[in-house]
């Protein structure tokens, strides 16, 4: 009897150590979770006429460790189930949570100090807003912030964002991510 106390002893502890470290969370001013990005979101080129904002992001929880934070946002829908990077943002200060409306335009002025925003699958290095084909399902768009484990990643602009990618996995403390859809 006294084992299965300690059995459940312990599974209480690792839950609730669970809890603290994934307590990140990400939310949007701008965009709904399990919502729809809006016109304003879609992308103003490649057949598409939208505004090509980025949405105001914002997050809390970060594991006290962190020491910065990433920003992508990935289609998994796109070029059959391959999918799409619309946006990927590295090195934001570890003191911001968040990132306003439009922070994602290619002057980068609008973004924290010492952030970079990296190439995405548009060749572009800024956001790049949804533009699924016309007559497909509508597509996910997933927003994740992360939590790291490193102040910076030394990457140019001019970097891929698979490339960006492989370093924000290795290095993130936490995650959270807000996905939302959008279809033409």
């Amino acid at each position: 009897m006294q084992s299965v106390s300690i059995a459940v002893v312990a599974c209480l502890l690792l839950s609730s150590v669970s809890a603290v470290a994934h307590g990140l969370t990400l939310d949007s001013a701008s965009v709904k979770a399990d919502g729809w990005l809006s016109a304003k979101q879609e992308s103003s080129g490649h057949g598409c006429a939208g505004g090509n904002i980025s949405p105001a992001l914002s997050w809390s929880g970060a594991p006290a460790d962190t020491k910065s934070f990433a920003v992508t946002l990935f289609d998994p829908d796109a070029r059959a189930g391959q999918g799409w990077w619309h946006w990927v943002v590295i090195n934001i200060p570890s003191t911001v949570h968040a990132l306003s409306e439009d922070a994602g335009n290619g002057s980068g002025t609008h973004l924290p100090l010492g952030a970079i925003q990296v190439r995405t699958s548009f060749g572009d290095s800024a956001y790049g807003g949804a533009c699924p084909p016309v007559g497909d399902k509508p597509h996910r768009y997933v927003f994740t912030v992360y939590a790291m484990k490193v102040a910076k990643i030394d990457l140019a602009a001019s970097a891929s964002a698979a490339s960006a990618n492989l370093f924000i996995n290795a290095n993130a403390l936490d995650r959270a991510t807000l996905v939302a859809r959008y279809g033409r």
